[in-house]
């Protein structure tokens, strides 16, 4: 992959960025930066204001801002303004918070960590684990979401020999997954659960994570027997990866009497807890 979208969090706020291999650089999306430093419910009215005055002064910063594609609150691949490391730091500068010498260290620690992680990969998944500890989730449900991670990259490597596009394409076929098994594509998963920028699997009980791996490693396995050429076969190939988890959905659903797909999300499932 030359290009690689995450999430990073900052002071458990989240800012999505993405580490082109070929440039070798972190570039992070600015809206998420403002959002974090300044508290702002509008931070594309921020930015705009702030591009403006930036202009005025005569500083050619923001037109050096390029644009790349992240997953937008409705799980599309949109494009939006990023910074690198050092562009950040500048405009950092020009935005007066409390926040702004914690987040320089942060962003330190980000390129730090990608350092090491290139070393070593399994420090990236230590990290992972570490996170979702802090955030309050169970040993077993992080045994789960890690393992999910590795099924997904499975698929979307396979995806990729089939010659399926990321961003959009790779939407739709996770849509097509989704539906099979749950009934809801990712959208409609997510209103649900009632969430906006939150991750969908974050927010998933340990047998909707179960469940949807079931299906994406089906998807996977049936992709690498049929080979699917068209996008329209991979189209099939998804939904009937889907149909297998959904078989097992529907049989423990008639055992248990009890829906599998729910609206719990990570707050509620938290507070049961507590």
């Amino acid at each position: 992959m030359d290009k690689e979208n995450t999430i990073k969090l900052f002071e458990d706020r989240r800012v999505r960025v993405l580490w082109d291999e070929k440039k070798e650089k972190w570039f992070f999306s600015i809206i998420d930066v403002i959002e974090v430093l300044t508290g702002t419910d509008r931070p594309r009215k921020y930015w705009s204001d702030l591009k403006s005055k930036l202009n005025s002064e005569g500083s050619q910063l923001s037109e050096k801002i390029g644009q790349l594609k992240m997953k937008a609150e409705d799980g599309k691949m949109r494009l939006t303004d990023v910074a690198d490391t050092e562009q950040l730091l500048r405009l950092i500068q020009s935005i007066p918070s409390p926040k702004a010498e914690p987040f320089k260290i942060w962003l330190a620690k980000v390129g730090e960590e990608r350092i090491d992680e290139i070393a070593d990969p399994e420090l990236a998944i230590e990290r992972a684990l570490e996170t979702y500890l802090k955030k309050g989730y169970s040993k077993e449900w992080i045994d789960q979401r890690l393992k999910t991670i590795e099924v997904r990259k499975e698929l979307t490597d396979e995806w990729d020999k089939r010659g399926v596009q990321k961003g959009i394409e790779y939407a739709i076929l996770t849509d097509e997954i989704s539906k099979s098994w749950a009934g809801l594509t990712t959208k409609e998963y997510k209103k649900l659960k009632d969430l906006k920028k939150e991750s969908l699997r974050d927010n998933m009980t340990n047998l909707e994570l179960v469940l949807n791996m079931l299906a994406e490693a089906s998807t996977t396995e049936i992709s690498k027997q049929k080979e699917p050429e068209t996008f329209e076969e991979n189209k099939t190939v998804a939904r009937q990866g889907g149909q297998v988890a959904k078989a097992a959905r529907k049989q423990l659903e008639e055992t248990t009497g009890k829906k599998v797909v729910t609206s719990k999300n990570a707050k509620s499932m938290k507070e049961l807890k507590e």
